[in-house]
């Protein structure tokens, strides 16, 4: 992977851990404690107001993107690591290895394979 995606992987990736830090947040505090501060400088008035509705609305907007590239990458490993404890269970169903991909129905299929195989096992029946 290369060029604009590369970017804004590292970009989020750096992003995401710096917006998640305490200093972040004190920074976000410091900025409304000013924003507060400097009501009485500015009246009150309109543009007063506007000032943090615009800014808290354009960093709201464009963090969206950054956590949902975080999110993205995190299931995404995780998905892995599940599928290969999986793969190394000898019992395991194949069929539930890469289940994210699958189209819903599949889904309902496995789900109620797997609630028909609990149910006997917790009434002392064999299973499958």
């Amino acid at each position: 992977m290369s060029g604009p995606q590369a970017w804004f992987r590292s970009f989020a990736h750096s992003a995401s851990d710096v917006a998640g830090s305490a200093y972040a947040f004190g920074v976000a505090v410091l900025i409304i404690v000013l924003w507060l501060i400097s009501g009485p400088l500015f009246g009150f008035s309109q543009t007063w107001q506007l000032l943090i509705n615009t800014g808290t609305t354009i960093i709201t907007f464009l963090m969206v993107f950054v956590v949902q590239s975080s999110q993205n990458r995190d299931t995404r490993a995780i998905h892995r690591k599940l599928d290969e404890l999986i793969e190394g269970q000898p019992k395991a169903s194949d069929d539930v290895v890469g289940i994210e991909h699958r189209d819903r129905e599949v889904l309902d299929r496995i789900e109620q394979r797997q609630q028909r195989a609990k149910a006997e096992r917790s009434s002392g029946r064999p299973g499958r």
